[in-house]
């Protein structure tokens, strides 16, 4: 057995100087072979996909670098090394023996060595060899250290030769990994900086990428915060910022803080979102006047009859927390002229008519016309459960505080005259002058 492992080391041992060897061979073509016989070999492998023949008859290439070829004006030295280091990178794929696979690798990475080094002033060739070793590290990760790393500083130095056409490559593609790698080695300031060069040109799913990669990059919202704070005194404008700090404050409930930067927002741009979120502030600050006039701006802007149905409801909202209880209803039915299919407008109006028993009976008792309103806010929970079955546990819960409040049956006998289960029933001024505004017909129950 210690022989058989001994000689299996000796094959591989062999073969890897073997290889060695064949790389360090003269920088003239094989046998004896002129310089054009030789390339027209190797470029007729290259495109049969004959790798392993390509590279016997092309690596004079890439040992001696010659810029031109006797016979031949189109030679291209700089396409024909990035030609190897791809026959070279598919070559090792295909290997089973790990010191030959890493020995291909090694040599695909000289060759970018020696490229970068004669063309170090040729932006163009530096940008696409940069972004193919960068791929090159990828796919041999598994035997390069640090190779994702590696990785993404090279599609980073190609992002600084030309940032608009590397954040536009591949749908953002590169940057996303110098942004995750940056992340992962702790790299703020660098992914910062790319994130900041690359926003202008990058594309809504790689701007969508951006909060999240930011997020990794603080430990702590408060650090965020200062960061972008710092970045708002450079551009007090910045609509991204703003909505970047509007958005962490709202997470960490500072409700002041993300009121005013809402409130600088709309300033800037009163467009839907914006308008929304001074709503929002102005009515979580208790402050409903406020927030049903920019709600009444919002209703205009909005874009789908969805959004239309949910602002007129928050308006009916601010209308009920004020007690003008006919405003509020008429809101909740045109919410409902929005979406008849959505059950929280019905709630609404009942809880509207539930609020309205309440102002109307001040400290007194109830009396039996207050409690046949009830009947009326019963009918409209039971619309919202009809029309919206989503809206059912809520009914069930508001069901348990109104059902008992409704008028007895000793109270409907000695009504005058007394009332029948199932007739019709008004509930309008004939109660009361302060239900005759709702002008509307129950059931007795």
């Amino acid at each position: 057995m210690r022989k058989l492992i001994l000689s299996a080391a000796l094959l591989v041992l062999s073969s890897s100087l073997s290889f060695a060897q064949s790389e360090q061979a003269s920088v003239e073509p094989p046998s004896g072979m002129s310089e054009i016989q030789a390339y027209s070999i190797f470029y007729e492998n290259y495109k049969n996909d004959s790798y392993e023949e390509s590279i016997k008859f092309g690596r004079w290439m890439w040992q001696g670098m010659p810029e031109t070829i006797e016979g031949y004006s189109r030679f291209d030295l700089k396409r024909n090394l990035g030609r190897l280091v791809t026959a070279y990178n598919e070559v090792a794929q295909k290997k089973e023996d790990p010191s030959l696979k890493e020995a291909y690798v090694d040599t695909a990475l000289q060759i970018f060595d020696k490229a970068f080094n004669k063309y170090s002033d040729d932006t163009d060739a530096k940008f696409d060899w940069y972004i193919k070793r960068g791929r090159l590290f990828q796919t041999h990760s598994d035997m390069i250290d640090n190779a994702s790393l590696k990785a993404a500083e090279d599609y980073h130095a190609a992002f600084k030769l030309k940032p608009e056409e590397l954040t536009k490559t591949a749908n953002g593609y590169y940057v996303q990994r110098i942004l995750n790698e940056f992340s992962s080695a702790g790299k703020k300031d660098e992914a910062l900086a790319v994130i900041e060069e690359s926003e202008p040109y990058a594309s809504q799913k790689l701007l969508n990428s951006f909060s999240d990669i930011r997020n990794n990059l603080f430990e702590s919202p408060e650090e965020r915060i200062a960061f972008l704070k710092g970045e708002l005194e450079k551009n007090p404008e910045d609509e991204e910022i703003l909505s970047q700090l509007r958005d962490i404050y709202q997470d960490q409930e500072m409700a002041s803080e993300a009121r005013k930067v809402s409130e600088k927002l709309y300033e800037l741009n009163p467009n839907f979102d914006n308008v929304m979120a001074v709503a929002k502030a102005a009515r979580s600050n208790a402050n409903y006047d406020m927030a049903i006039k920019y709600y009444k701006e919002a209703i205009d802007k909005a874009s789908t009859d969805k959004e239309r149905a949910e602002i007129a409801l928050n308006i009916s909202d601010a209308y009920l927390n004020k007690d003008e209880l006919q405003s509020a209803r008429q809101f909740a039915r045109e919410a409902l002229d929005y979406n008849s299919g959505w059950g929280d407008p019905y709630i609404q109006i009942a809880d509207i008519y539930a609020r309205t028993v309440s102002v109307c009976t001040g400290d007194r008792k109830l009396t039996p016309e207050d409690k046949a309103v009830y009947w009326l806010v019963l009918d409209y929970l039971d619309k919202a459960k009809q029309t919206d079955p989503n809206t059912a546990n809520e009914v069930e819960r508001k069901y348990e505080s109104y059902e008992p409040v409704t008028p007895s049956k000793s109270e409907q006998f000695f009504w005058k005259p007394p009332l029948e289960e199932g007739e019709s029933f008004d509930i309008d001024s004939s109660l009361m002058d302060c239900y005759a505004w709702i002008n509307e017909t129950t059931t007795v129950r």
